[in-house]
């Protein structure tokens, strides 16, 4: 690796524009980033992120970015077919470039453009007049093509991707990569070589290794075609043939050093960065912490709100009161409200009468650990009106604690008053484990801002950040601890606790902002009639927590760890030589170097071949070693991740496993769950299932019951799209999978194979999620014309649920977003973008969100309504788990019957819909046995 710190004072850095947008843009191309407005700032982040790593980490003394002039260039006119084949643009990224020339424009850095000449071109002239004047330059580019101007004095700079590091090239390292002897030798190379990419023919036949050894023998293109006669075959026939088109390739290949620039030192020097234009530019990009770490005063220096002619000023989310981003963001000093801790009874006395009276309050509890379920309560926050908050704090004696909490106990149990907070399942919880319980209406600013906009971060500090234009205080980690420091303290420290007065101030000016959203976008039913019940029926959850069979999974960890272990030594015995299965390393070098499975294997960028499910997927018919391979490696995280980790989760006040139900994190609406996550535990493995038998009854009075919907995403397909065949098949309670492989196939329902139920039961729920032809003909493996024949035959047999696709799709397009029945909305950005894969999931995407957003609107009025006649009926029964469409209770025995009862009712008629809904019920001693 060279030092780029050998020449401080003259150190050029010149970036290929395009080079590198394109590189951020696809770097984000499968999780892009979209501000609250809908802008897909990917390009603009990756680009700003590469440009502050080089400013920061090798601080160049000059600097310029270069970019491809827009039409034609000299190349074109030598060659007309010249990058003919590129496809266009993508629109987003299009319309990122005036961002980042925005963003360039802010770090005070040039930006340069030449008529008729690409950056290549104007990167390798510049590179070498300043080479002439005693300057160290880096080219930063990915594209080999700048392998010809590397010098002593000239490097390739290539940015660093997936982990990689960032790679520094002189004449060594590039000879080396090429296969090369001289440097002269590059442009030889990329003549003989072509480029599709930029349409640039090359000679027929001649790939990297041949180039290489024609260079070797010949030296250059002349000295090939001085040695034609040595040459044979083919090969001669193609090179003869190709003599003027390889010559022409070559001065295509070749970079111009004569584009009409001079290196002007004072031009390119880098000079401090332009505060507020850079200011201005990162609030319409929504990027706050880059905002923060670069304008290193930006809070005292003004940014107008004069517009530049290339600002788009962004709006904050939907028809916010607050429309300009190009606006300084407040913060604490700015607020003009007391802070006032309350320590002694009387002045807490004071706070309840205030509080018992109002309408609504904001609070938030100060925990000792951020697991709720763990931690204790050592402070609480109240705020009523915007000009004042109170901190409560809590002694140090957790009995003492919890007698303080018990003070406000008639005012969280006060239904008569909204409570307001951000993730205030958390405050719920704490309370709890205090003895008090929250009841009556509540407002999360957290699942507010989540229906609103799905898809984006929802912490506080962004919602505040982004809506209101509100800087937080940043979390001191310190505070958040103080409960494990008390006792080495004799004299604890007080709690800083302008945050948390801050934070239920800022709540209370973000609730009247989020209702309006909530309201404009139709969704203020969904919030109070649906997911604000939810948070208390997801709290009682988690308050309740499981009980786990830690003997079972003891005995079970050792049952499979000697399962895993013969296994081991069935693929050291069919790979004939004795290496560590656990390395992906040894396991490459076995698999595609000794055994020789697939000649066309392929190392990642560290050196080693990839052995990835993926990879090893495609090879299962090669050798049975491979399905070993992948069983080894399945129970391997079976066991690391559920069997030998379930015990540790075990609360100790408790004796059972809280997981944590998270409502604000799949854009579908979906729940999922952490800590652990009892929702992936693999179903599909006989060893997998048999980790539910590790989740127990409460005690000898219960029993596990477990409540399954039978093809809720189905059933709802037939009532979205209303397909006639669709709705009878389920109306006349048929085996539907046994239907449609007689509609398909086209023989009588008594006459369907197992083989055609099983392809109609793949095209079933492939069509949902939007499956493909070919992806239906992968998953059956059948053909290509088989898969697609499939599905004509289900379009034949369900045409409405061709039209409801097409329809989805359409309505998409309009709208650049789609809705479930509850009126949950799934954004689509990229609906019509030009790029075909973001597009083509997109489009997926509006088929499946709203049939699998219904289903989670469906199990979620469920277990509403569940709730509610649990606690109606007096049922001492309790929820505990929820997986997509099941449903897991520890059912007193005595009350078998009655909730049995209860869950047919709630969940058959959470919604009414053109075909039933139907439960499947099972009760056993544990979770295996009950489903």
């Amino acid at each position: 690796m060279y030092s780029l710190d050998s020449n401080p004072y003259k150190k050029l850095f010149l970036l290929d524009a395009f080079a590198l947008i394109y590189r951020s843009y696809y770097a984000f191309i499968k999780n892009p980033r979209y501000t609250s407005t809908g802008i897909n700032s990917s390009a603009m982040l990756g680009f700003t992120n590469t440009l502050l790593n080089v400013l920061e980490k090798e601080k160049p003394s000059h600097i310029a970015v270069v970019f491809d002039p827009p039409g034609k260039t000299f190349r074109h006119d030598m060659f007309e077919e010249y990058k003919a084949h590129r496809p266009p643009m993508p629109d987003d990224l299009r319309n990122s470039i005036p961002y980042i020339k925005r963003i360039i424009k802010g770090f005070n850095i040039p930006e340069i453009e030449v008529e008729g000449y690409e950056a290549d071109d104007v990167i390798g002239t510049l590179a070498k007049k300043a080479e002439k004047k005693g300057y160290t330059v880096y080219m930063m580019t990915p594209d080999k093509d700048y392998a010809q101007l590397v010098s002593e004095n000239i490097y390739m700079y290539k940015p660093g991707r997936s982990g990689n590091e960032t790679e520094v090239l002189g004449i060594p390292e590039i000879l080396n990569n090429f296969g090369l002897e001289s440097p002269e030798q590059i442009i030889d190379y990329l003549g003989l070589m072509g480029d599709s990419a930029d349409n640039i023919p090359g000679c027929p036949g001649i790939g990297p290794k041949t180039a290489q050894k024609l260079l070797a023998a010949y030296k250059s293109i002349d000295g090939i075609y001085e040695n034609t006669d040595k040459l044979k075959g083919k090969q001669k026939e193609n090179i003869v043939n190709s003599e003027e088109q390889v010559r022409f390739s070559r001065e295509l290949a070749k970079i111009a050093l004569d584009a009409p620039i001079d290196y002007v030192e004072d031009k390119f020097k880098l000079i401090d960065i332009d505060e507020d234009t850079l200011g201005r530019v990162f609030l319409d990009l929504e990027f706050f912490s880059l905002r923060e770490k670069v304008l290193s005063n930006a809070n005292s220096k003004s940014i107008d709100n004069t517009d530049n002619g290339a600002s788009n000023s962004a709006k904050s989310v939907g028809k916010s009161p607050i429309e300009e981003k190009n606006v300084i963001l407040r913060e604490l000093k700015d607020l003009k409200s007391q802070f006032f801790v309350l320590d002694n009874a009387e002045v807490r006395a004071d706070l309840r009468a205030d509080l018992c009276v109002q309408k609504s309050f904001s609070f938030r509890t100060i925990l000792s650990d951020s697991d709720p379920n763990q931690s204790e309560i050592i402070g609480l926050a109240f705020a009523f009106r915007n000009d004042r908050s109170f901190f409560v704090p809590f002694p140090q004696d957790p009995s003492e604690a919890k007698k303080v909490a018990q003070e406000f106990r008639f005012i969280f149990e006060d239904e008569k008053i909204l409570k307001i907070a951000h993730d205030i399942k958390r405050d719920i919880l704490a309370l709890r484990w205090c003895g008090v319980e929250l009841k009556g209406a509540i407002f999360d600013t957290m699942i507010a801002h989540y229906l609103i906009q799905p898809e984006l971060k929802h912490d506080l500090e962004n919602i505040a950040d982004s809506i209101i234009h509100y800087k937080l205080i940043e979390e001191e980690k310190a505070d958040t601890k103080k409960k494990a420091q008390l006792s080495l303290m004799l004299e604890p420290e007080p709690i800083k606790h302008d945050k948390y007065c801050e934070e239920t101030l800022v709540n209370l000016e973000l609730v009247e902002v989020l209702e309006n959203e909530l309201t404009d976008n139709n969704l203020l039913d969904l919030f109070y009639n649906m997911e604000m019940p939810l948070v208390l029926v997801l709290a009682e959850m988690e308050f309740t927590g499981v009980k786990i069979d830690v003997p079972m999974l003891k005995s079970y960890a050792l049952e499979l760890n000697a399962e895993v272990e013969g296994i081991e030594k069935e693929i050291i015995e069919m790979a004939g030589q004795e290496f560590n299965v656990a390395s992906p390393k040894q396991l490459g070098e076995v698999l595609f170097e000794h055994m020789a499975l697939d000649p066309q294997a392929k190392k990642t960028k560290s050196g080693q071949y990839s052995t990835s499910e993926q990879v090893l997927s495609k090879l299962k018919d090669k050798h049975p070693i491979i399905e070993k391979i992948l069983t080894f490696r399945g129970l391997k995280k079976l066991i690391s991740t559920y069997v030998e980790a379930l015990p540790t989760y075990i609360n100790k006040k408790s004796g059972r496993i809280h997981t944590s139900f998270n409502q604000a994190e799949a854009a579908t609406g979906r729940l999922s769950s952490t800590n652990p996550n009892i929702q992936n535990i693999p179903i599909r493995t006989p060893q997998g299932r048999y980790v539910r038998k590790a989740f127990i009854p409460s005690d000898e009075n219960h029993v596990f019951l477990s409540a399954d919907y039978s093809q809720v995403e189905l059933r709802l397909m037939a009532h979205m799209s209303q397909d006639q065949a669709m709705i009878d098949a389920f109306n006349l309670a048929e085996d539907f999978h046994q239907a449609t492989a007689a509609k398909i196939y086209k023989v009588p329902i008594e006459e369907v194979t197992s083989d055609m139920r099983s392809h109609a039961k793949s095209a079933n729920f492939g069509i949902i999620y939007g499956i493909s032809a070919f992806g239906l003909a992968e998953n059956l493996k059948i053909s290509r014309k088989e898969g697609k024949a499939l599905i004509d035959g289900y379009f034949e047999s369900y045409p409405g649920v061709k039209a409801f696709m097409d329809k989805a799709i359409h309505d998409a397009r309009e709208n650049e977003y789609v809705v479930t029945i509850k009126g949950r909305r799934r954004y689509l950005k990229d609906i019509n973008s030009s790029n075909g894969m973001m597009k083509s999931i997109a489009e997926r995407n509006a088929i499946n969100a709203p049939v699998q957003g219904s289903a989670a609107d469906v199990i979620k009025l469920a277990m509403i309504g569940i709730s509610k006649r649990m606690k109606a009926e007096g049922m001492q029964s309790k929820m505990l788990i929820q997986v997509h469409d099941e449903l897991n209770f520890d059912c007193l025995k005595s009350e078998l019957d009655q909730m049995k009862r209860i869950l047919r009712e709630e969940m058959e008629n959470a919604v009414k819909l053109s075909v039933p809904l139907t439960v499947e019920m099972g009760v056993g001693e544990n979770w295996l046995e009950a489903h």
